[in-house]
């Protein structure tokens, strides 16, 4: 697919999405805090295994290529924008907090719970890879 039609892909998911889930589902604002339980889950995978594909294939579109918030629908969506994995406020998360909002979403963040454990967990190690680039 090209890269125009990602992101009419990914427009109209986000669009899709906001009719779906509602105007205040989808406009979610304030920080996005995981619960206190999420906090203190551990990772029980090493390694990132397949996550730079699944990336690829689920997130890049939002998030961009190198994990900027800045993939080519990140514009179009509303507030709050996709995060920036190599930023410091993401990377001074728990990986459990990480694992939480990728399993859980939260406004145009779709939740991820149907993809298997282990790959959030990889997904999550990968994000950790991003740090500082």
């Amino acid at each position: 697919m090209s890269a125009r039609g990602k992101l009419v892909t990914a427009v109209v998911a986000g669009a899709a999405l906001t009719l779906v889930a509602g105007v205040p589902g989808a406009l979610a604002q304030g920080p996005w805090v995981a619960p206190p339980e999420a906090k203190s889950l551990k990772n029980p995978v090493k390694g990132v295994g397949d996550a730079k594909k699944v990336v690829e294939t689920n997130c890049v579109t939002c998030h961009g290529a190198s994990g900027h918030g800045d993939g080519p629908a990140a514009a179009a969506l509303p507030p709050p924008k996709p995060a920036n994995w190599t930023s410091v406020a993401v990377q001074k998360q728990t990986d459990g907090e990480i694992f939480w909002k990728i399993s859980n979403g939260r406004g145009a963040m779709p939740p991820w719970k149907h993809l298997p454990e282990k790959e959030r967990w990889e997904v999550v190690n990968y994000i950790r890879s991003l740090k500082g680039k």
